[in-house]
């Protein structure tokens, strides 16, 4: 396990639902090739903050890797639709792009 994972963690300790570190540590596992670890922490990044949005793209991304393309179009939409309600026109473009690019 990697350094970056012992740290995130820790600092999660303190702030369970600290979104930039359940994001990092989806990433983390998703470079260690670790799919069902990133997707539980894609998933709990949303839900503590539904606003998020590269959470969407990068957990689609691993769906997209494991050959769930159904499900990676599904939290790409969803990904599409807050992004659009928050006003993140960068992560729109960049979601709508991948979209495009898988359906």
């Amino acid at each position: 396990m990697s350094d970056r994972i012992d740290q995130l963690r820790k600092l999660l300790e303190a702030e369970p639902d600290d979104a930039f570190c359940l994001y990092g540590l989806a990433q983390e596992y998703a470079k260690l090739g670790d799919p069902q670890k990133a997707l539980a922490y894609f998933d709990r990044t949303i839900a503590a903050d539904p606003a998020y949005c590269y959470a969407y793209f990068h957990k689609a991304r691993v769906l997209d890797s494991i050959d769930d393309t159904g499900a990676a179009v599904a939290t790409l939409r969803s990904g599409l639709e807050q992004a659009r309600a928050c006003g993140d026109a960068h992560a729109a473009s960049e979601i709508a792009s991948y979209l495009d690019e898988l359906t």
